[in-house]
């Protein structure tokens, strides 16, 4: 495994991160506790020492599981949740599949969140806690940033960061988070099938020095290569709900990536690497859905990097749209103009 550093931060992070959604939640298959520990075991056995979890999922399954595993304040391990989302009312027990909660951010809410996380996760302090699927409002509300750097003081976080969607898009949130707030990271989607929007944030990402942390790295399972057009999602699979046009363009796509797998890699660890490739990415977060596919990801790290030739024929393809005609992506989050109303409105 090799690591990367957290920019501005003491964070060394695995290069390979593990995403506990998939074995909290059921929306990629159900896991047992057991099983689930299992998983998460052995991606330390493997070298993973990045977690990326949330409070919302599974009602704060994700969090607990953790604690399952490793027991409390575990040595060499470094643990990111998410906040924001009201798991403690009664719609958080009545939702169902993907559904959203409503946002709280008041202080008093806010702090306990951190102090109930603490305590699922077994540990003192959270060395990285993110605002989940910030809006806009994260950027304009002084509040919440006062009470985060008063955590900070208080010992309780570490680091904040800002976690994005959970669909794709955000452009103007993402990037008046980099531009106007203290951020210590910021998790995107980003894959070599869908580079953009992810790309808009890399600029404002550079400038200010903030590390991302990339989700959804195989496009959801597409660069894996394992779809068919006969492929099927079960209903509470999130896949199940894009549209047909996009199982059958993602496999027309993959028809032009042959040449990524002629040294021995499969297709899913390559698309590791090309998220690796970005000197801003600092730890990648796959869907990992069973052990065999663990392995697989988890040795991507160690593998040879993309060579240039790869990467420039990479970036026709996909000046090309890897030779397939499609509407661009509908991207989700407010107007440019709303972030420019507020930074008017301040003189910046």
């Amino acid at each position: 495994m090799k690591f990367r550093t957290l920019p501005g931060t003491d964070l060394r992070l695995s290069e390979l991160g593990f995403g506990v959604w998939t074995v909290a939640t059921d929306w990629w298959g159900t896991h047992t506790d057991e099983e689930a520990i299992a998983m998460l075991r052995q991606a330390r056995d493997l070298g993973i020492n990045f977690f990326d979890t949330a409070d919302t999922y599974a009602n704060g399954r994700g969090e607990t599981l953790l604690k399952d595993a490793f027991g409390e304040n575990p040595e060499g391990l470094i643990y990111a949740t998410k906040f924001g989302y009201d798991i403690y009312n009664t719609t958080a027990e009545e939702r169902r599949g993907q559904q959203e909660l409503p946002h709280r951010f008041d202080a008093e809410f806010v702090r306990f969140a951190c102090e109930q996380s603490l305590k699922r996760l077994g540990i003192e302090q959270i060395p990285l806690w993110q605002i989940h699927n910030a809006r806009l409002n994260g950027v304009l509300d002084d509040d919440i940033w006062e009470t985060l750097e008063t955590l900070k003081t208080e010992g309780k976080i570490r680091y904040a960061g800002v976690a994005l969607g959970p669909a794709n898009g955000w452009i103007t949130e993402g990037n008046g988070y980099l531009k106007h707030r203290p951020l210590d990271s910021l998790q995107i989607i980003y894959n070599l099938l869908e580079q953009w929007p992810g790309n808009e944030f890399f600029p404002a990402a550079r400038e200010q020095n903030v590390g991302l942390l990339v989700r959804v790295p195989h496009s959801s399972g597409m660069l894996e290569g394992k779809y068919t057009p006969e492929t099927t999602f079960p209903a509470n699979d999130h896949r199940r709900h894009r549209p047909r046009s996009w199982l059958l363009n993602g496999i027309k796509k993959l028809e032009t990536l042959d040449f990524l797998t002629q040294n021995g890699a499969t297709l899913g660890q390559q698309a590791i690497k090309f998220v690796l490739a970005e000197p801003l990415v600092t730890s990648v977060l796959p869907n990992i859905y069973n052990a065999e596919q663990l392995q697989e990801f988890a040795a991507a790290p160690d593998l040879p990097d993309l060579s240039v030739e790869d990467l420039e024929k990479l970036a026709q393809l996909t000046a090309q749209n890897f030779g397939v005609e499609e509407p661009r992506m509908h991207v989700k989050g407010e107007p440019q103009s709303a972030l420019e109303a507020w930074e008017n409105s301040r003189g910046l």
